[in-house]
């Protein structure tokens, strides 16, 4: 039998913050979104500085929209559902920020606590 993981809770003092629409999973607090300009297979997704409760596989490279990167995917450790990726490694120079950063798509996420 799989080990089960403890889930991390992000504060609750008036934080706003992103969870996973399918498990209600917390994911990011709204202060580690960088952009929301990216993109995802299956969509519009946001680049988050920190994530919280995802696991990862391994590292492959790919060639996405800014050029070639290794990625890997994320998965929320909850639910199992992927999520994104992290980037691992950026071969471009102007894209190095993207380093050890985290996309999540938009279909994979919704607004929790805080939000007008």
């Amino acid at each position: 039998m799989g080990k089960r993981k403890f889930q991390d809770y992000l504060p609750d003092l008036c934080h706003r913050r992103y969870i996973c629409v399918h498990c209600r999973a917390h994911l990011a607090n709204h202060d580690e979104l960088i952009s929301k300009s990216f993109q995802g297979s299956q969509g519009k997704a946001y680049l988050f500085n920190k994530v919280v409760n995802v696991d990862h596989g391994r590292a492959e490279e790919r060639v996405l929209l800014t050029g070639l990167h290794a990625v890997a995917d994320i998965y929320c450790n909850n639910c199992k559902t992927t999520l994104g990726w992290k980037y691992e490694h950026a071969y471009e120079s102007s894209q190095k920020y993207k380093e050890g950063k985290f996309i999540i798509e938009l279909a994979h996420m919704i607004k929790d606590n805080g939000w007008d």
